[in-house]
């Protein structure tokens, strides 16, 4: 459980540094700008490099990329309803939408299943939760930080995303041997993306405002914790009549906390930055609550 207990500490250092002035107001700017330009990119190279799709894995894999777009139907008739604005709902689709299924689900897994359950929690990780990010979630951050942009304004933005460079880049080289210095750097690079991420959280987390987004942030921790799990595990078990281990922990990865990779894009792109921190901080922690009890009722499936 130590990759869980590092989270806590960056969440709880970030907000520490942020309190005692340690830190200038816009710190989080260039951790921000590191992650997403340098950390992320090379967390994509080396996660997904090499990584094949079995038709036995077609199931997990899938999981990520459903819940994705239940969560943009699910938002989108919120906003309307809520008459909230773009970027209220970009940081909801971002943070509810795309579960942490590697720093906190792994550890999970383990956890809870054993170390046999790793590898199908590595699969949904590296062809799921940051393919989506890189393609998918790029597309939202988009279109919503950009609502009256040209769609050439935001083509361009899209392409020249370092994530998704390094998502194309990535598959274009699937079947190439990486030389030794670059796996290494590129392994070194991802290495730092949950723990700079985690204090870039920390430092912007204002939790005495959390009054003020008390809907959105209601509805935005509801469906990540509970309602995209149920709509998933009513998916594949009543519709799709799955079950067995690798379904439970397709399941149990679903009803992880708020990923952080798709907080720092938000966050990047100016989608309600206290909203999505809120989210992951809040998120994460209480997923340690609602966890066990998604464990006991998957194990009925």
């Amino acid at each position: 459980m130590a990759n869980i207990a590092m989270l806590l500490v960056c969440l709880f250092a970030g907000m520490g540094l942020r309190v005692s002035g340690r830190m200038p107001d816009n710190a989080h700017a260039g951790l921000n700008g590191f992650i997403i330009h340098l950390a992320l990119p090379g967390l994509i190279l080396d996660h997904l490099h090499g990584v094949t799709l079995t038709s036995d894995m077609i199931g997990p894999v899938a999981m990520p990329w459903l819940m994705f777009v239940i969560s943009i139907a699910a938002f989108c008739v919120l906003s309307r309803v809520l008459r909230m604005p773009p970027a209220t709902t970009g940081g909801l689709i971002l943070t509810a939408g795309l579960a942490n299924t590697s720093f906190v689900g792994l550890p999970m897994i383990e956890a809870f299943y054993g170390p046999g359950g790793l590898s199908t929690g590595i699969m949904i990780d590296q062809l799921g939760s940051y393919l989506v990010l890189g393609t998918l979630g790029v597309i939202v951050a988009c279109v919503c930080s950009q609502a009256n942009a040209s769609p050439r304004a935001m083509v361009v933005k899209i392409v020249t995303f370092p994530p998704l460079i390094a998502v194309v880049l990535t598959l274009a080289t699937a079947t190439m041997t990486y030389p030794d210095w670059f796996a290494t750097v590129a392994r070194r690079l991802g290495e730092t993306v949950a723990p700079l991420a985690l204090v870039s959280v920390g430092l912007q987390l204002r939790l005495n405002q959390a009054d003020a987004l008390r809907l959105p942030l209601g509805a935005g921790l509801g469906f990540k914790l509970i309602l995209a799990p149920l709509a998933l595990t009513i998916i594949y078990v009543q519709v799709l009549h799955q079950g067995g281990e690798t379904t439970r922990i397709t399941l149990f990865e679903s009803a992880m906390g708020p990923m952080i990779g798709g907080s720092v894009v938000a966050i990047q792109y100016g989608l309600n930055p206290l909203l999505v921190t809120l989210m992951v901080g809040c998120g994460i922690v209480m997923s340690f609550v609602t966890l066990p009890i998604w464990w006991l009722i998957l194990g009925s499936i």
